[in-house]
């Protein structure tokens, strides 16, 4: 099993310990308001994901062996599905990144409970998060 398959189970096993949904959105977005601010100079026009609602930016730094991602959002929910797609990816091998399938969507219910806008704007950050891992392959 992979790192990201551990830490997907994780990620899941975490959040089956809130059964209500309106729980569950209030920890995504207690998650969200951990995530470490960026620099002010990486909130720039560079750095900011097109496909989302709210505003993202996204930096990613690595090379053959790692990819490390840092991200937030000026949106509450959205900070906690970057605080998830971190804690996922962040760290990992872009090789292990490309060829796991993000597994913990599905199994946590997300694509069912968020909105289709928020939907596209996760679907953005990861398509982000694959180009990258793409790019420090390359």
């Amino acid at each position: 099993m992979s790192e990201i398959d551990t830490r997907q189970r994780e990620v899941v096993s975490e959040f089956s310990l809130f059964p209500d949904w309106l729980d569950r959105y209030q920890y995504l977005i207690d998650l969200g308001r951990k995530l470490p601010p960026l620099d002010a100079g990486e909130l720039n026009d560079g750095n900011l994901l097109d496909g989302c609602q709210s505003r993202v930016w996204l930096v990613t730094e690595g090379n053959r062996e790692r990819l490390d991602i840092r991200a937030n959002s000026d949106a509450a929910i959205v900070s906690g599905l970057i605080a998830l797609l971190i804690r996922v990816y962040s760290g990992a091998a872009p090789g292990e990144i490309l060829d796991s399938k993000p597994k913990f969507i599905e199994d946590l219910g997300l694509a069912q409970h968020l909105s289709p806008t928020r939907a596209n704007g996760l679907h953005a950050m990861l398509t982000a998060i694959n180009h990258a891992a793409r790019e420090a392959l390359a």
